[in-house]
């Protein structure tokens, strides 16, 4: 779903759409960031228990509905698996709908009901299939219950266009609120139909394909759609209204053939005219995606989009719920087909594998499609980051929907993680990859962000524990000064960071890139490892400095203190690169002998050139510095006060 603000060059929001103000801060211990919180808008804690005891494999509804009123009448079915020997199987469905008789197995049950919660006998033995069918109808709730306006079902006109829609939006709590089912996000049905009977003056969207429109001769058609892909509760959709069908292709190389991109436009003979160009381009996106993160998951199927009048879009499987067309807002929820469908958050508390991915898909099909665009789109997601000291992009209320889908910590920081995290990878071909065998190995399934770290960490042998303990589950962001020094030829560089919500997050160990602005030269950019609030680093042969920038492509969200040249940085002095403090021989294959006027035992510590520790120890005039455990390359030896640069060569 998108909740991004209208800037100039990005996408439009949910504009009956309010963040919550305090945003939350609280920090918690590692044990409760990493396990899996089980929670309900609308059951307890033993009926949710209740519901995991089976499995859903399949839904249907076939149901009744126009495009001028919320009302539904139909049959909801559920096809399940008990896990074990199951009495009795628990599900919801609001209590403003009436219950003519519910079925299992095709034969009449008594039930009992509390509030949404309906629970009825099975009497299944395990791994044993049952199907429940709910007679219902009624007019679900008209008071707003999603983050966005409205219910699970809404009817209103366009503003622009006039046209009336009944649509529904069942993230993340709502779907019980117009069909039975069951609201986990672990248990994806297999598959799904839904059949819609309306008017013949309007046509019904759906997930899946449109196997057959049946006029019943009565002034009423019935549309089935059936979708054959595990899918998540919140995820089935209906959408009514006098439409259009306007269909195109999408071509991407390496497919096994054309990608249909069917759309429900509004019957205005305006609306597509005026969006046809933006239409056309979702099967640009189709092309870059299918390269990025690997083949459209429902490519057998379809992608396509129901025009609703709602001020962004849903990300409905298969075939979104969109209020226009802008190529931010259609790349946002054609993300999310891969990012949110085919990948789904484990839980609301790590939604950022949804909005995180797909927000992050607008940066991409800028820097791909309209190269020069993407810088301010990402100063633009980072400046919103920074609007506020703090908040993490993990989600510790998972009920609170006001802050599982906060626009600045949920979809721009989580962008911006991606972003820092493909710069940390600094391997395009090898980041793309890795996101591709993640949609391949958790398809139709759920993940959770820490799943995503440890696919990273498998893939490039980083250990990116520190980076997402700082950026996803901590608060805040660094602000970087900068203080150097010129030592002949050489820099020496001092850079320190303060965290804008030091008390949850005190440091940010990421690396970042300084420019050298040198005079009459090329400018320079070097990468720094930061291991604390204050580092060092040394670097050789890079002269006639006259300024510097901090993180000059924007890479990590950031602010920046004070940058100045200082003769006095750390009391060096020509002289502590001079002949009083020899290693020879210089170069060597990493062993060196020291001779120094100092005759006692001095500590000694061996940089790289990032300013890194490497080792340590005390050592004294005479005796054997052993390097050869380190690769070729330029070091800094310091014994004393005094500093060194020696080569180790093969």
């Amino acid at each position: 779903m998108s909740l991004q603000s209208f800037l100039a060059s990005t996408v439009l929001l949910f504009s009956f759409f309010s963040l919550a103000q305090n945003e939350n801060t609280a920090h918690c211990s590692k044990r409760s960031k990493h396990s899996n919180l089980i929670k309900s808008a609308s059951l307890t804690v033993d009926q949710i228990n209740q519901t995991e005891l089976y499995d859903v494999h399949f839904y249907q509804l076939d149901i009744a509905m126009n495009n001028v009123q919320t009302n539904v009448a139909g049959t909801g079915e559920i096809h399940a698996t008990a896990k074990s020997d199951l009495d009795s199987a628990l599900f919801e469905l609001h209590s403003n709908f009436i219950i003519a008789q519910i079925r299992v197995n095709s034969s009449p049950v008594l039930y009992s009901r509390s509030g949404s919660a309906i629970k009825v006998p099975v009497n299944a033995l395990a791994n044993e299939n049952f199907v429940i069918s709910i007679d219902y109808s009624g007019v679900p709730p008209t008071a707003a219950s999603t983050p966005f306006g409205g219910g699970g079902m809404t009817n209103a006109s366009s503003p622009s266009w006039g046209n009336r829609v009944t649509w529904s939006l069942s993230e993340p709590f709502s779907a019980y609120e117009w069909w039975p089912c069951k609201q986990s996000l672990t248990d994806k049905a297999d598959s799904c139909a839904v059949k819609i009977t309306v008017p013949d003056t309007c046509k019904a969207g759906s997930n899946g394909i449109l196997e057959h429109v049946v006029n019943l001769g009565n002034g009423f058609s019935k549309y089935e759609w059936k979708h054959r892909h595990p899918i998540d509760y919140y995820l089935i959709s209906v959408a009514v209204a006098k439409y259009v069908d306007y269909t195109i292709y999408a071509n991407p190389a390496g497919a096994p053939g054309p990608i249909m991109i069917q759309n429900y436009i509004y019957d205005n003979p305006q609306t597509l005219i005026n969006f046809q160009d933006e239409i056309n381009e979702t099967a640009d996106f189709i092309e870059l995606f299918y390269d990025l993160y690997g083949p459209y998951p429902f490519e057998d199927e379809k992608y396509g989009h129901c025009m609703a009048p709602l001020s962004g879009g849903m990300e409905h499987q298969t075939m979104t719920t969109q209020g226009f067309f802008e190529k931010g807002l259609t790349a946002h929820e054609l993300g999310h087909q891969w990012w949110g469908n085919n990948v789904t958050c484990a839980s609301w508390s790590d939604i950022w594998v949804n909005e995180g991915f797909a927000s992050y898909s607008e940066y991409l099909m800028l820097q791909n499609l309209y190269p020069g665009q993407q810088n301010a789109h990402m100063t633009d997601v980072h400046d919103n980051v920074m609007s506020q000291p703090n908040g993490s992009t993990w989600v510790l209320d998972s009920l609170n929907e006001n802050r599982i889908f906060s626009g600045r910590l949920t979809y721009d920081k989580g962008a911006a993680i991606i972003h820092t995290l493909r710069y940390i990878v600094d391997n395009d071909e090898l980041f793309f990859q890795t996101l591709r065998d993640f949609q391949n190995d958790f398809a139709d399934s759920t993940a959770k962000g820490v799943d995503i770290k440890e696919a990273f960490e498998d893939a490039t042998g980083l250990d990116l524990t520190d980076f997402f303990e700082q950026w996803y589950f901590g608060e805040g962001y660094p602000t970087y000064s900068l203080r150097w020094n010129e030592l002949g030829n050489d820099i020496l560089l001092q850079v320190s960071h303060t965290a804008s919500f030091g008390g949850v997050t005190p440091m940010f160990t990421n690396p970042i890139d300084v420019r050298i602005i040198r005079s009459g030269q090329a400018d320079t950019i070097v990468t720094v490892d930061i291991n604390s609030n204050l580092d060092y680093f040394y670097f050789q042969g890079i002269g006639d400095a006259i300024n510097m920038t901090v993180d000059p492509q924007n890479w990590v969200v950031n602010k920046v203190g004070t940058i100045q040249f200082d003769q006095n940085l750390l009391g060096l002095e020509e002289t502590n690169l001079s002949d009083d403090l020899v290693l020879f021989p210089n170069p060597s294959n990493g062993i060196f002998t020291v001779k120094s006027t100092s005759k006692v035992e001095q500590p000694f510590k061996v940089y790289h050139m990032n300013g890194k520790i490497l080792t340590s120890g005390m050592i004294s005039d005479g005796q054997t510095l052993d390097l050869n455990s380190l690769s070729a390359g330029t070091y800094l030896v310091e014994i004393g006060s005094r500093k060194k640069l020696v080569n180790i060569v093969d």
